[in-house]
């Protein structure tokens, strides 16, 4: 028979596994507040808290500080590291403070967009037709990997354009605005994103001797150690994955409803069943929706 001292410290061991798993069902993820990156996060949401019994923040940051919230440790994960060219600078500078969890969409693209009624095709055309364009490239936020990639493309092309900071949202408003009176845009643009199946866009294309941008994929960024901490939320994590068609149909649904992003994402998961059978780890607590 146990002591009273023995059924105590075994009462307080039984608290602290508690508090423990507790823990672990937690799940802080930081997003860039770009379409994409809004859609399949507020997904991943709806699956953690829905499936999984997890309790989830989500926090939309500048792409900079999303990587120092991972690297210290301030975050579980950053959902969209852009890879190998856009935040290559800031994977090498936090590579050795965070965890690559692996690929969540594979085919991206990044460039200079403008509409398809636009009668330029390339960058190296851009200076001929500057007045057109009111001399501007419309961006985004200033951290962005984009931002600093238009810029090494101004100088290696000797754009006589300014870079105009904004915001994922900002920027397609204003093509939405140009697009609708056929007036001459050309923004920071990527794939995925909703814009291209809204509107009938093209990339400009690159000098074979002057290409810095080409194709990659997104990746998920955890902290160090999460693995280690929380593995069932490291191996969700590790299995997401969207094609293009999964990825663009739920980002088109969050841009044209008036209801909240997590509401939209239920609700695109109910018809969506499928894709997330190999999402969540075997042996997980699972509920119905």
């Amino acid at each position: 028979m146990l002591s009273k001292l023995g059924v105590f410290v075994l009462a307080i061991g039984l608290m602290a596994g508690c508090a423990q798993t507790e823990s672990e069902k937690t799940a802080d993820l930081v997003y860039v507040n770009w379409a994409e990156g809004i859609a399949y996060t507020n997904l991943a949401k709806v699956i953690l808290e829905d499936r999984m019994g997890y309790e989830v923040e989500i926090t939309s940051a500048d792409v900079g500080p999303a990587y120092t919230a991972v690297a210290q440790g301030d975050a579980d994960a950053f959902m969209e590291t852009w890879l190998p060219v856009l935040h290559a600078d800031y994977y090498e500078q936090y590579q050795d403070q965070i965890t690559d969890l692996g690929v969540v969409y594979d085919g991206t693209k990044s460039g200079l967009v403008v509409p398809t009624y636009v009668e330029i095709d390339s960058i190296s055309q851009m200076n001929s037709v500057s007045e057109e364009f009111n001399g501007e490239i419309t961006g985004i936020d200033a951290g962005a990997g984009i931002m600093s990639t238009t810029q090494d493309v101004i100088e290696e092309y000797n754009l006589d354009y300014e870079l105009v900071q904004s915001s994922g949202p900002a920027m397609t408003s204003a093509l939405q605005r140009a697009y609708e009176d056929e007036e001459w845009i050309v923004v920071t643009g990527w794939r995925p994103h909703w814009k291209f199946g809204r509107f009938d866009l093209k990339f400009l294309k690159q000098d074979p001797d002057k290409e810095l941008w080409g194709t990659g994929q997104i990746h998920i960024m955890g902290r160090q150690n999460l693995e280690e901490e929380k593995p069932e939320l490291a191996a969700f994590l590790s299995n997401m994955e969207l094609t293009d068609a999964e990825l663009s149909g739920l980002m088109v649904a969050i841009e044209e409803s008036d209801e909240d992003n997590e509401t939209v994402a239920k609700q695109w998961l109910q018809d969506n069943e499928d894709v997330i059978e190999d999402w969540i780890p075997e042996g997980a607590e699972q509920s119905e929706m």
